[in-house]
């Protein structure tokens, strides 16, 4: 599933191709973007035959970027949009998104961070794992730690997966 996204992402940014670069763009672009993050990148990378530690050095940035942001503003961007009419529906969304996944993560705290981060899992990732930990109201500063080991932890698992076995099935 994973992978038909990732595909049609890639075909939606296509003209990057052209830039100098723009493979290496569409990677980071990937890598930034909630629910695909450095997982999408990988796979990204891998379909576009890219230098496996050069694509995962820009994924792993494309998938830090977000978290201090979400660590730091998501609490107050939630609230302003609970107050409106269209974006509250977003916000509602997203708490039951987090009420779902909240109790491994306040059960274990760090560790089960680090874990719903670094074991990539649909629904879970840096940026659920950090708006759960930003609402739990988590230290901010363990919890971009575990966010960290949690992507670092991640990334090894999809390098292998996405330029391991993919790219054996596909190339």
């Amino acid at each position: 599933m994973v992978e038909s996204i990732v595909e049609t992402i890639l075909e939606l940014l296509g003209g990057l191709k052209t830039l100098p670069f723009g493979k290496e763009l569409m990677v980071f672009i990937i890598s930034l973007m909630p629910i695909l993050e450095l997982r999408g990148g990988l796979i990204a990378a891998a379909l576009l035959n890219l230098n496996p530690i050069e694509s995962y050095i820009i994924s792993i940035i494309g998938n830090i970027i977000p978290v201090p942001f979400i660590l730091w503003f998501i609490n107050r961007i939630l609230e302003w949009m609970r107050k409106g009419k269209r974006l509250s529906k977003v916000a509602k969304w997203l708490d039951k998104k987090v009420e779902k996944r909240k109790g491994k993560i306040e059960k274990y705290g760090f560790w089960g961070l680090v874990l719903f981060v670094g074991i990539p899992l649909p629904g879970t990732g840096a940026w659920t794992g950090c708006l759960i930990a930003a609402v739990l109201e988590m230290d901010r500063k363990k919890a971009f730690t575990a966010a960290m080991i949690g992507i670092f932890m991640a990334s090894i698992i999809m390098m292998l997966i996405s330029f391991g076995i993919l790219r054996n099935i596909v190339g």
